[in-house]
């Protein structure tokens, strides 16, 4: 099992503004300028948090944005509105030490569901686009408790005006 993060931030580190809004994020380009594709066929499960999957549910074909994975939704809702997300209400880290070892697993989104993966050491790959794009305030990626943590930088790639950094534990 390898468990991925691969979002964007802006350039001061913010993965949504003070609202959890990502109009910056869709003003700035589209995912087909990206490495998205590639990324995703390699995926077999995405979790997310509950704010993440509100965001997702505002898209027009909601079916249509991860139609090959199992998605996961952590939330205390005991269903979801839209078809193909999974509530889960147990914990995150829990969770996922308990998903087969063979699979790939994305954290999409925010740092309710990334910082308590972090803390326990889950994380593998850390995939981080940098638009360039200055909010000033907002929500940041990395929230987890303090504590060094070392990723090795494998690759740098430009797609656009996006700069992707990909990482992987060491």
């Amino acid at each position: 099992m390898s468990v991925y993060f691969y979002g964007c931030i802006t350039l001061d580190g913010y993965l949504a503004d003070k609202n959890h809004g990502l109009d910056w994020l869709h003003e700035t380009g589209s995912a087909e300028d990206t490495g998205y594709d590639a990324f995703y066929q390699k995926m077999n499960v995405t979790i997310m948090g509950r704010r993440t999957y509100d965001e997702i549910a505002k898209l027009e074909d909601t079916a249509s944005v991860y139609p090959t994975t199992e998605n996961y939704v952590f939330t205390h809702s005991a269903s979801l509105s839209q078809k193909g997300f999974v509530p889960v209400s147990e914990d995150a880290v829990e969770f996922v030490r308990g998903i087969h070892s063979e699979k790939n697993i994305w954290v999409v989104g925010g740092n309710t569901v990334l910082a308590p993966l972090l803390d326990a050491d889950l994380v593998d790959h850390l995939i981080v686009q940098i638009a360039p794009v200055l909010l000033g305030e907002g929500i940041p990626l990395f929230a987890q408790k303090e504590a060094l943590r070392r990723f090795h930088l494998d690759e740098i790639k430009r797609y656009g005006q996006f700069a992707e950094l990909i990482y992987s534990r060491r």
